[in-house]
């Protein structure tokens, strides 16, 4: 691989995957509380995988953002067989709640060799990296505690989530957005030709790149992993 000024990063199956426990247990707090049509544990984990897809898909064909509280409400309706009686819903302290059983069941490190390899990027004092991150149940603002916790924010010059611009790969606009964050004192001339940007999804990170004339590097999703990036 040749050498970049700017490394840009899809974060989640890109860097970070989820915890399984973290899953089971927001199963099982939706199975208690919000099941008036007794569905089984099997189910609400189902209309969560049904939600989270849709909704990916939903996104990275309008280029926009659907909000984690209205994926959770999502949710609850369809375990509830579509019922929109969730007014009472306190979507702020569920959030709350989703947010702590994160923390407590912290996403893991996609790969161990993830903290090494951006280290080493960083450590070379001639790149700048960023994450570029669709996000889905779980927010940006969470997102930053969670790769504060990794050790990985430390080695960001800048993290972009969706929910927090309301744009989502591939939406060229959003690939703007992070062109324009770029330290220009760092970099004041710098060609598109120089900056990558590494996901997992050959839509939205590899097709959304590509739009913007960024060099693109699929893994995981394949047979490259993130240690390409050395070669």
């Amino acid at each position: 691989m040749p050498f970049y000024k700017h490394y840009s990063f899809d974060l989640w199956l890109t860097l970070i995957k989820s915890n399984p426990a973290f899953k089971t247990e927001r199963t099982k707090y939706f199975h208690a509380r919000f099941n008036s049509k007794k569905k089984t544990i099997e189910e609400v984990a189902t209309v969560f995988r049904q939600v989270d897809l849709m909704v990916n898909a939903i996104n990275e064909k309008t280029g926009k953002n659907i909000d984690a509280d209205e994926m959770y409400l999502m949710v609850i309706s369809i375990i509830n067989d579509y019922s929109t009686d969730f007014q009472d819903v306190d979507t702020e302290g569920l959030y709350l709640e989703m947010e702590t059983l994160l923390l407590n069941n912290m996403p893991l490190l996609y790969n161990p060799e993830s903290l090494t390899v951006l280290s080493e990027l960083k450590a070379s004092g001639l790149s700048t990296l960023n994450i570029l991150s669709n996000t889905g149940f779980i927010k940006g603002k969470t997102l930053r505690k969670v790769l504060s916790s990794l050790k990985l924010s430390e080695l960001l010059d800048f993290q972009l989530y969706s929910d927090e611009v309301r744009l989502s790969k591939p939406n060229p606009e959003f690939f703007k957005l992070m062109l324009n964050m770029i330290d220009r004192e760092k970099h004041p001339e710098i060609g598109l030709h120089e900056i990558i940007h590494i996901g997992d999804n050959p839509v939205a990170d590899v097709k959304g790149a590509k739009a913007m004339g960024i060099n693109t590097l699929l893994i995981n999703s394949n047979d490259l992993l993130i240690s390409h990036l050395r070669s």
